[in-house]
């Protein structure tokens, strides 16, 4: 009987000793499972991590960010596989799953698993349309030839700029409004709110002046020390009512048109801080990865000219990554990667690329966005800046690209020339404001439609809305 005991005993100590020790969840788990799609598991993990103080601090932050970027994907990758079918069907009554397979292999149907389930970006098939040239066609035989009014727009008014000869000026006047929707913010707590405002960047905006506000009390970010400049202010939230911050200003723009001439440019002083700072690596967006090196030593060769470098970068985006609607940047580790992978971007993401290779080669680029506002369309738009030694910095537009029309100067306008339809926000990208923000932003590249929060944490984009009301004055 005291052997059976014995023999019991130990089987138990030797069971215990075999079973695996629980390995200890860390915040790098948690973006492993949800880089894999499991997001109830990864959710329901944070917050019994977060709640039995498994997790503090800043890793605390970290992962209760990641339940934040759940939601963002969720709201990006919106449409079930039903849906994305309905959709197509207009152009393929018999499509087959080896062509959504096959599409969405490629990334031109572009879908990530959530949880076992499809789930499709919300342009998924307007983007295939603009990805895929072979399905392009599908789509011109059914709606016929589109029209980019845009464009149109341009080639007629770059051709003016052209034949002038001299900067055109133009005076512009708006108003700019962002609308918490009601509840979002428990009432009696205080919203804060940091609204987009031109800045003065010459040459090519100035006489910038805020004419109206909403609130009494703001803060305007000074010019020269805030490169995503802002306009700031406060409210208090009300029980089922919208909280509503609007300011009016105007602003005058110039155009610009530099004649790139490659025998002007002259050797880079590489001492200088302009030529460190704006050649170097800017981790986690501007990365020298092995693809950046490989592909843009291919397309430079041996040149040394930088003009003729920054050029042959800039024309082999336009042939080679046609613009697509993009998810949030603020999803991505790293974009310009991502565009190489699946050769395809918006405005901002053609625009990195273009400006990693470019730094990458050895001519300094850096960043400058807002907003496009041509008479013909309204939105947020992406471009940059590239210096040459003897000339100084100039603009350069990758996502506009060449023009399609026989006039040298106006085929290759973007490369080196400004519309002076925009407003100029940012001169600069991931950029601090002033005051500081507490919580991680929206959209922490780019600043163009705003950024809200409270005590309680971010608001993002689905929980407020932003518009313009701009206008020419003659």
């Amino acid at each position: 009987m005291q052997k059976l005991l014995f023999l019991l005993v130990l089987a138990v100590i030797t069971s215990a000793c075999q079973t695996p020790v629980q390995k200890k969840v860390e915040v790098k788990d948690l973006k492993q499972m949800v880089h894999e799609g499991h997001f109830k598991k990864a959710s329901s993990l944070i917050d019994s991590l977060v709640k039995s103080g498994a997790l503090t601090g800043k890793d605390s932050a970290k992962a209760v960010y990641l339940k934040d970027l759940m939601h963002r994907i969720k709201l990006d990758f919106s449409k079930s596989e039903k849906q994305v079918r309905e959709e197509l069907h207009r152009y393929y009554p018999s499509l087959t799953d080896s062509q959504m397979n096959a599409w969405e292999q490629t990334g031109a149907l572009e879908m990530r698993l959530i949880d076992g389930q499809k789930r499709f970006f919300r342009n998924a098939v307007p983007n295939l349309f603009r990805i895929d040239s072979a399905e392009a066609k599908v789509k011109l035989k059914v709606d016929g030839p589109a029209i980019d009014a845009t464009r149109e727009f341009c080639k007629v008014y770059d051709k003016k700029i052209v034949e002038a000869g001299k900067p055109l000026t133009k005076h512009f006047e708006f108003t700019y409004t962002i609308t918490v929707k009601p509840n979002e913010v428990p009432c009696g707590q205080v919203v804060r709110c940091w609204l987009p405002f031109p800045r003065i960047s010459e040459p090519r905006q100035d006489d910038v002046k805020l004419l109206s506000t909403s609130q009494k009390d703001f803060q305007l970010a000074v010019n020269k020390d805030n490169l995503q400049r802002s306009l700031y202010m406060e409210q208090f939230a009300r029980q089922d009512s919208p909280v509503v911050f609007s300011y009016k200003a105007s602003f005058d723009t110039h155009t610009q048109l530099v004649s790139l001439n490659p025998a002007e440019a002259e050797p880079y002083d590489t001492t200088t801080a302009l030529y460190r700072n704006y050649t170097a690596q800017r981790p986690p967006q501007i990365i020298f990865s092995d693809d950046i090196r490989k592909l843009t030593n291919q397309i430079v060769g041996e040149e040394a000219n930088p003009i003729v470098k920054a050029r042959k970068i800039f024309n082999w985006i336009d042939s080679n990554i046609p613009w697509a609607s993009a998810l949030e940047y603020s999803t991505f580790d790293n974009i310009p990667e991502y565009v190489l992978k699946y050769r395809h971007g918006d405005c901002g993401m053609q625009t990195l690329l273009f400006m990693t290779m470019a730094r990458f080669a050895g001519v300094p680029a850096k960043w400058q966005s807002g907003w496009m506002i041509y008479p013909v369309e309204l939105n947020l738009h992406d471009w940059c800046e590239v210096y040459f030694e003897g000339i100084g910095w100039v603009p350069v537009d990758p996502s506009f690209g060449r023009l399609n029309v026989p006039q040298e100067a106006v085929r290759n306008f973007y490369f080196g020339g400004y519309d002076g339809y925009r407003m100029i926000v940012n001169d600069g990208f991931s950029q601090p404001f002033t005051p500081a923000k507490e919580f991680p932003r929206s959209e922490p590249i780019d600043f163009q439609r705003g950024e809200v929060e409270w005590s309680g944490g971010n608001l993002y984009f689905d929980q407020w809305n932003y518009h313009m009301d701009i206008k020419e004055v003659k």
